[in-house]
């Protein structure tokens, strides 16, 4: 995990924390949204102390007025707002921007929200409720989406995971199985997984930031309730990340966590991207495919556990969900999904 550069200053002490949970919001031409999105941490029903810390990051519009406007309204409603920004030419990105609101907030806890989205007024109360029970994990939530109709195979995914599957699907191309503007978790926990990645426009820091967090032990947890709108537009930063780059990563996490404990494994998925992957592993790996290359495509019956199933979910009907369940396999001991 990429350290912080020079600018960001050491996260607060734990001793003397100014509120129990510091919101994270970091702001780069939000004007659009910002009301919406304020309101929202005004109206949270958290008893405990709370602290609002916005980085802007060179916002050209008038988001900066916006948050002034804010800052009296939750000051007087006694949340503490902290504001840090920078008029610099060019922004330096989300997850500069990210460090550089924890860096200066105190809170015990750290509460992500993106400027786009709003909260529900339970979501506080909730999340940090189960953050004092699991210290060690990023705590997450369902979410509405907003327009309701759109991303509705992501939406679905984001919200029906089990417990399980919200640490043996973390190599779909979903990304991290909770996703960042839902996240909430200990300041101390998150200063021993570490900082984001401040590499800028098109680095997935949200990404990094997960599987570093898992390496070192963390967990995952949902409330199971929809504490966030969601919303989707083409502005959205996420937008700017290029497949090639999740792809890359997620090979390299599933070769660093599932394949040294395996001897042997089959691709299921014979087409382009069961082709993609094999092709992208280290020639190490790829020598452990089963069966060997230029082979004839076998029928999911003759195959050999375990899999790395590179088969969209969702899109046969149930099918193939019922021809994966015929085998009485385990997900996370016997298969994981590559889709």
């Amino acid at each position: 995990m990429q350290a912080p550069r020079d600018s960001v200053t050491a996260v607060p002490p734990l001793g003397s924390p100014r509120a129990q949970v510091s919101i994270i919001l970091p702001v780069h031409n939000a004007e659009c949204w910002l009301d919406d999105c304020l309101r929202s941490v005004l109206h949270q029903d958290f008893e405990g102390t709370m602290e609002l810390s916005v980085f802007n990051d060179a916002s050209k519009d008038k988001s900066m007025t916006v948050i002034e406007k804010w800052k009296v309204k939750l000051e007087d409603s006694g949340i503490l707002v902290v504001i840090g920004g920078h008029d610099s030419p060019s922004p330096r990105g989300v997850g500069y921007s990210k460090n550089q609101a924890i860096a200066q907030s105190s809170g015990a806890y750290l509460c992500f929200l993106d400027a786009d989205d709003v909260m529900m007024p339970q979501r506080v109360r909730l999340q940090q409720e189960a953050a004092a029970q699991h210290p060690r994990s990023i705590i997450g939530c369902q979410v509405r989406r907003d327009p309701p109709d759109s991303t509705e195979r992501y939406t679905h995914w984001i919200n029906q995971l089990s417990a399980d599957q919200l640490l043996t699907q973390v190599f779909t191309s979903n990304g991290p199985t909770v996703i960042m503007p839902t996240w909430f978790c200990s300041r101390a926990w998150f200063s021993h997984v570490g900082w984001f990645d401040e590499g800028g426009q098109g680095v997935p820091e949200d990404l990094l930031f997960f599987q570093e967090h898992l390496r070192r032990g963390g967990r995952v947890v949902r409330v199971e309730r929809r504490l966030l709108l969601y919303r989707y537009h083409p502005g959205a930063a996420s937008l700017s990340v290029l497949e090639g780059t999740i792809w890359t990563l997620r090979v390299r996490f599933l070769e660093e966590r599932v394949l040294p404990h395996w001897a042997a494994f089959t691709i299921w998925n014979a087409g382009k991207q069961g082709r993609r992957l094999y092709r992208s592993l280290e020639a190490a790996n790829r020598q452990k495919e089963r069966p060997k290359p230029r082979v004839p495509i076998l029928h999911f019956r003759a195959a050999q556990p375990p899999f790395i199933i590179c088969v969209k979910l969702d899109l046969t009907g149930g099918a193939f969900e019922d021809n994966l369940r015929s085998l009485h396999l385990q997900e996370g001991r016997d298969f994981f999904h590559f889709s």
